[in-house]
């Protein structure tokens, strides 16, 4: 029997109904429908370009050869025609992007949602099954354990679900999902890893594309909500977040998905059972299983879909170790399924995808091609022979052009998710595990071993940036040892000093900031990810009245509390409410830390002292399985390109701002709408100017026709505000949704 939302018994006042979203919000419009998203004229024309430099570059270069050194000549030479097909294979999947619109799912579709786990905590387990019961459209939830634990017995008990254990863990997860799918019968299947908590409306969003008979998967961007991991670069002002994955979920999967070569990503997706069965289930003789399915479940005949909008939020690894484990399971995955499945011969693949699924495969060769760069400028000055026969005008005259044209194209095809610095840093950090990951081409069997993503997870070892090291300490002692030749000896031509003295400097700076970051990340000990979001609370002293703050830095576990507070020791008990979408939280918790303000206290830091779980839950399910960090702290992937810098410099185009509210203060107010006693709590923005525009939230729809009366409250005081909110959009989290205002008084 299907279940809908968290089962079992549970604890506390329930969730109050919430209306519909209203479609004043100005993201309830459909987006317009347009078949695909091109590369415009300008962006065109600068891949022409680097097209045409390329040719007359690479034309060019044998001609080039140093006779004196023939191997180190053509091993550069061919570290270059590999980082060109590559660059052309990429401008192919990313030149013209998909853009769907969700059809509505026909009712009485049957699906399994199976969540899979082997090691991870119950803690998130827990929260990805709280996830998954709340979503919309009836379902029914099956955990998946091949660890056979106790633990993961009961939680599967308590909510309601579904249990399967494996004392066997033959294929590993997709051996798992396999053998789940000898007890399921449902017409589809829900697919996520243990850390991936699904959006309220995953379900609604993607099985409307199975109204077409042809289509066997749609798949989703694993999107994560550790902005502090190893994959993600925070920028201007911490506002712009850019992830290690960004080009690939926002911009080729699109491209992919124009192709009909979009990949199963193993986790957030939804496939049709009988495409499933016209492959024998999910691939489990490789370590690449979702390529690996991907593969066959397109040589049936079925088509994908890629669902660009983020409906589910996982754990990004947290250090270098998982990371680098990440990039060696693919890459060996991807050379396994390259033995098994003949891609480029396959008579059941259309040209586009044999393309599309040959830039996959090919990927961890170009570690190859980045160990030939990084070695080429320390040989170079170290040894004063070069891979060319002359270093001057002929050769400047061409490589210059291709080189920033090559840069200028990547940055336009990536659509400003691209960010060129940055991917030359993941590059620098992956590259030997690519290399390490492509000699599973030659052996049958490649055993791997998995590693968590979580902060717990990283080890601190660094051993795993050793390549890394060796880069820094061989380009940045060529460095003096290539003017010292120059002086002493005269062994390079000045021009090619230069050149090679920036090359290995660009060199070792790259693998200096990887093992800087690495560094810095892995002495990360905190256990739980602490969502930047602003909660309202009311706090409770014993001998004095309640405050009303504002919590941040806040998860399950803890937070920080910002009011007006006496002075607190550690390890003072306090007790209170906090606001949340789906109703008042009481909650209690002990004082860790005081944060001051000079003379004054400012906050203070708390573990929260949970009696009841399912007030832990409600929690949970209101952080979990939402973009509302992104929403409410106006965080953005995307930067403008060169093209849109110079015609918003030039042309006078609009400028498009992040915002950031600088603080946050919770606000009391009486719905006109609603005859109500007790006042509403929602939370406001505090702008760093007096009269500036000010976000609002709130937990039910406000009339925008109705002037609202606000009082603000703040560790100053209290200030009263007035005024029509104007509707921004509304967020959809797993609890209930926020209501978003643009608000000036």
């Amino acid at each position: 029997m299907a279940k809908k939302g968290p089962a079992g018994p549970r604890k506390g006042p329930s969730p109050p109904a919430t209306p519909s979203p209203s479609a004043i919000f100005s993201d309830a419009a459909p987006p317009p429908k347009v078949p695909f998203e091109r590369l415009g004229t300008a962006r065109t024309l600068v891949v022409a370009a680097w097209l045409a430099a390329a040719a007359w570059y690479l034309a060019w270069r044998p001609g080039s050869f140093n006779p004196e050194a023939p191997g180190f000549s053509i091993a550069v030479y061919a570290a270059e025609v590999f980082a060109f097909l590559a660059a052309l294979l990429h401008v192919f999947l990313c030149f013209r992007l998909s853009v769907r619109e969700p059809p509505r799912p026909r009712p009485g579709l049957t699906v399994d949602v199976f969540v899979t786990t082997r090691d991870e905590p119950v803690e998130v387990v827990r929260r990805t099954l709280l996830a998954a019961l709340s979503m919309d459209h009836p379902h029914l939830t099956w955990l998946l354990d091949d660890g056979d634990r106790q633990g993961m017995r009961r939680l599967a008990a308590d909510f309601g679900c579904r249990y399967i254990a494996r004392r066997e863990q033959a294929g590993a997860r997709a051996g798992s999902l396999s053998n789940a799918l000898k007890f399921s019968t449902a017409a589809f299947v829900a697919v996520f890893d243990a850390d991936h908590a699904p959006a309220r409306d995953f379900l609604t969003e993607t099985l409307g594309y199975f109204a077409d008979a042809g289509i066997g998967f749609v798949q989703t961007p694993l999107d994560c909500y550790n902005l502090d991991s190893f994959q993600h670069r925070r920028s201007s002002g911490r506002r712009l977040v850019w992830t290690e994955q960004s080009l690939f979920f926002r911009v080729v999967q699109r491209g992919r998905d124009a192709r009909d070569a979009a990949l199963f990503c193993g986790s957030c997706a939804v496939l049709r059972r009988a495409a499933l069965d016209a492959v024998g289930g999910f691939a489990a003789s490789t370590v690449a299983a979702d390529l690996h399915t991907s593969i066959r479940i397109h040589k049936r005949g079925y088509r994908s879909v890629y669902h660009a909008r983020s409906l589910a939020f996982g754990l990004a690894p947290a250090g270098v170790v998982p990371f680098l484990r990440e990039v060696l399971r693919r890459g060996l995955g991807a050379m396994q399924v390259w033995r098994r499945e003949r891609i480029v011969l396959s008579r059941r693949l259309a040209g586009a995808q044999k393309l599309a699924y040959l830039a996959t495969v090919l990927a961890p060769f170009d570690g190859w091609a980045k160990a030939v760069f990084y070695a080429t400028p320390a040989i170079v000055l170290a040894t004063g022979v070069m891979p060319v026969a002359a270093f001057g005008e002929d050769f400047l005259v061409r490589f210059v052009p291709y080189a920033l044209l090559t840069l200028w194209m990547f940055e336009e095809v990536g659509r400003g998710f691209g960010r060129t610095l940055q991917h030359a840093q993941y590059g620098m950090a992956r590259f030997a595990a690519a290399i390490r990951a492509t000699f599973g081409l030659f052996r049958r069997r490649a055993r791997f071993r998995f590693a968590g993503r979580g902060p717990g997870s990283q080890a601190t070892s660094m051993g795993f940036v050793l390549p890394q090291y060796a880069v820094l300490v061989l380009n940045a002692a060529a460095i003096p040892i290539g003017i010292a030749l120059h002086a002493t000896q005269g062994a390079l031509p000045l021009a090619a000093l230069v050149a090679g003295v920036l090359w290995a400097a660009a060199n070792a700076g790259l693998a200096a900031m990887v093992v800087n970051f690495s560094a810095r990340l892995g002495g990360f000990s905190r256990r739980e990810y602490r969502f930047p979001v602003p909660v309202p609370a009311r706090v409770r002293l014993a001998g004095s009245g309640a405050v009303l703050g504002i919590l941040d830095d806040v998860s399950s576990s803890g937070f920080r509390f910002y009011g007006t507070l006496p002075a607190l020791a550690p390890g003072t008990p306090v007790e209170g409410d906090l606001f949340i979408a789906s109703g008042p939280l009481p909650f209690a918790a002990t004082v860790r830390t005081a944060f001051r303000d000079g003379e004054r206290l400012k906050g203070i830091g708390c573990s929260f002292e949970w009696v009841d779980e399912a007030e832990r839950d409600r929690l949970d399910l209101y952080l979990y399985g939402s973009d509302l960090q992104w929403q409410l702290n106006g965080l953005a992937e995307q930067a403008a390109t060169p093209l849109e810098w110079l015609a918003r410099v030039f042309g006078g185009g609009p400028r498009t701002r992040i915002l950031e509210p600088a603080q946050w203060a919770p606000v009391l107010y009486h719905d006109p709408g609603r005859a109500a006693s007790a006042p509403e709590v929602g939370f406001v923005s505090v702008p760093g100017a007096a009269g500036g525009a000010r976000t609002l939230a709130t937990w039910r729809p406000l009339d925008p026709q109705s002037e609202v009366r606000f009082r603000m409250v703040t560790r100053t005081g209290s200030q009263a505000l007035a005024g029509k909110p104007v509707p921004l959009k509304h967020v959809q989290t797993p609890a209930a949704p926020v209501y978003l205002y643009r608000f000036a008084n």
